[in-house]
């Protein structure tokens, strides 16, 4: 893995796997996996309709409103979670049933895939302008709203950063998210 900006306008838009919406995707680890065999993935869903979630058993996922009023899901028939709050990730089975009810109009959210079998992940919000670590577990920075600077340059909001090491500087009014992934022993 190299250190490298990913431009959100060279994320170009493909069907999810159910064929029902559509999603940007922003990285894989690794590059050239399909959808069966990435040990993690990082998208940007847009969600137009009620239409369910693409299923990825043996995947846990973890998802945050970005834009939008946002919408409820009820996973598997009985638990209903609403993501209504932008920036709040909310983790679940990839193998779960997953309904949505759009609360207002259109939204788009943030999804990482991780393979559960493997390893491990999470997003956690990172705020507050100035300079931020990032560790050997940080597998992707990215920028929610306002500007960065990282090693390998400027991002804007809808850009990513594959970080090896280093820190990264938040300037003012700036959020973003750190997307770690770790393996887990065997």
């Amino acid at each position: 893995m190299s250190s490298a900006i990913i431009r959100a306008a060279d994320c170009p838009p493909q069907p999810w796997k159910n064929g029902m919406g559509v999603t940007r995707e922003v990285a894989r680890f690794p590059a050239d996996a399909d959808n069966e065999h990435f040990l993690w993935r990082v998208s940007v869903a847009e969600v137009s309709s009620a239409a369910p979630f693409s299923a990825f058993p043996g995947i846990d996922r973890h998802i945050a409103l970005l834009d939008g009023a946002g919408f409820t899901m009820t996973l598997d028939g009985t638990l209903a979670h609403p993501l209504h709050t932008a920036y709040e990730p909310f983790a679940f089975a990839g193998e779960a049933h997953v309904d949505v009810a759009l609360v207002g109009g259109p939204t788009r959210d943030f999804n990482l895939m991780v393979r559960r079998a493997q390893a491990q992940g999470s997003v956690a919000l990172c705020h507050g302008p100035g300079s931020h670590a990032t560790d050997a577990s940080c597998v992707l920075l990215y920028l929610l709203r306002g500007t960065a600077s990282t090693a390998a340059g400027r991002l804007q909001a809808g850009d990513a950063w594959r970080p090896e090491g280093g820190s990264f500087e938040l300037h003012d009014g700036s959020l973003a998210f750190l997307v770690r992934v770790t393996l887990r022993a065997d």
